[in-house]
Formats: structure tokens, sequence, C-alpha cells
């Protein structure tokens, strides 16, 4: 891939910062800025040589790059872009990290003048933890990396947003409209966090049960240590949807409880053979 870009990232947390490690060694472009409202994030980035240099203010960066990758929360990433309008280069390629996509690419995409190209992207990629000192370059090796595209984007661009992706160690790139996105989202992404959530707020028997936890406790409960900032966003922003989802849970939930006290043994048997077929297949596709 054409290395030769310059390249600025907005917001060097988590993701920002393992786009940053990612890009840097993977991709090593003409120059990698960074943006960042905290001066001790940006030097920090400076002294681990993941940037050639760090802002506080876009205006410069922006004027010269190529491409920008706005890692921030949603209602972040929208306001930055808004706000930034006039100085980004002419021919520029943005695109964002956000976990929700209709709002985010209506509201963008309705502003941008026709000589920016504003391409929504989520990479399926994180920790459940927050800011630059937990970045890795590693978090992006074999994940899934979501574009949602609109009828404004060039076809060059989108393929140059895609080939990052894969260089940065992503292994499957697909695109889908922004509304499908959140629908989708809501149920892989947004629906187990609240399960788990909900799961480890059940817990009435104190640290008795720490003897008594084996590994499906932990890996359904992993990603309750959630950021609750950018995640109680991302559930409002995607609300008819998530609401939707927990709708069709607490149903099936019901169904399986009423089995249970029913002592239907055929019925339950049922649930969990066809529970079991459907994530054999997802097996065989990761």
């Amino acid at each position: 891939m054409n290395s030769d870009f310059n390249i600025t990232i907005v917001g060097l947390g988590l993701i920002g910062g393992s786009y940053a490690m990612a890009l840097k060694e993977e991709l090593n472009p003409k120059n990698l800025w960074g943006v960042d409202i905290d001066a001790k994030t940006i030097e920090t980035a400076k002294n681990m040589g993941i940037i050639d240099d760090g802002f506080k203010d876009a205006k410069i960066p922006l004027e010269n790059s190529d491409i920008v990758i706005v890692s921030l929360y949603p209602e972040l990433a929208i306001d930055f872009i808004k706000s930034n309008i006039q100085n980004f280069k002419r021919g520029a390629v943005i695109t964002d990290t956000s976990g929700i996509k209709g709002k985010v690419v209506g509201e963008i995409s309705s502003c941008l003048p026709d000589y920016l190209d504003f391409i929504g992207g989520h990479p399926m990629a994180g920790r459940e933890a927050k800011g630059l000192s937990y970045a890795s370059k590693d978090i992006f090796k074999n994940a899934n990396y979501i574009l949602t595209p609109t009828e404004k984007n060039k076809s060059e661009n989108l393929a140059l947003i895609k080939n990052i992706a894969l260089t940065i160690g992503c292994s499957n790139v697909v695109s889908v409209d922004p509304e499908s996105h959140d629908k989708i989202i809501a149920y892989t992404s947004g629906l187990p966090h609240l399960i788990a959530v909900s799961l480890v707020s059940c817990n009435n028997f104190g640290n008795t049960q720490k003897s008594f936890i084996g590994g499906g406790f932990r890996d359904t409960t992993r990603i309750a240590e959630i950021n609750p900032d950018l995640w109680s966003e991302l559930f409002i922003s995607n609300k008819n949807n998530i609401i939707e989802q927990i709708d069709k849970f607490q149903s099936n939930l019901s169904i399986l409880k009423t089995a249970i006290e029913n002592e239907d043994m055929i019925k339950i048997k049922e649930i969990f053979d066809s529970a079991s077929k459907k994530r054999s297949e997802l097996n065989s596709n990761e």
C-alpha cells in the first residue's frame, strides 16, 4: 500500500493510540500526526514514537492531512468535524471509529462540502479499559472492520480506507448502510454488554461467590468492566435498536423460564439444540 500520506489521528485514547501504533509499524506514512486535548497524552505519544508530532489545536495538521481518522466518542466526533470543516485539506478523506453510525454519518454527511469525503468506520476491536496506556497495535489483529458508505463516497476512497484496515491487521472488512450497522450492532455488541452488566449486578452472595466462579461466568461477564461514559452514549444514541433487542432477549428468556417451570424437558432441549446449532454456524465463520 502507498505510504506517501500525511495522516492525522484525532483522539489518542485506546483506539486512536492503537491506530497510531499499527499505522506507524505497518504503513509508516510520510507524516503521522496526533491531535488530543491533553498535552500529557500528546507528549507521551511522541516519546513512544507512535506519532511524528502532536497538537492540541487541530488546524495545522488538518490543513496538511490527506487522511484524518477521528477516534472520539460519537457526539464529540460530530462536533469536531463540524467545527473544523474549514480546516480540512481539499480532497481529504475523513473516517471515524465510533460504535454507532446512523447519527454520525447522517449529521456529518449533511454538512460536508463536496471536496471532502467522509466514510463511516467501526473497527470491532477494543478492551475493557480506556486511555493511551492500554493501547496496542495488536488489538486489530484478525478483527472485523465495518464501513458504512453512502452514495456520496468515492470508490477509490472506500478502497483506501479498506486497505488501511487490512494493513493494520484486520482480517475482514465489510460494508453496510449506517442503519443496518446500528440494528445489527445493537444485537452483537450492545446486548451482550447489557447482559454482562445485568448478570454481575444480580450478585447477592457477597465474597462467597468467588469460590464458585468458573470459566463460563468469567467469559460471560468479562465485558461488564465497561467504560460508562462511552457505552451510556452508545446505548442512548442507538436507543430504539437496543430496546428492540432487549425485548427479544426478555421474550426468549421468558420462554425458557416457562419451560423450566413446567419441567418441559422436550422444550428445553429444543431451545438448547437450536442455540447450539446457531453457535456452531458462527464458529465455522470465525
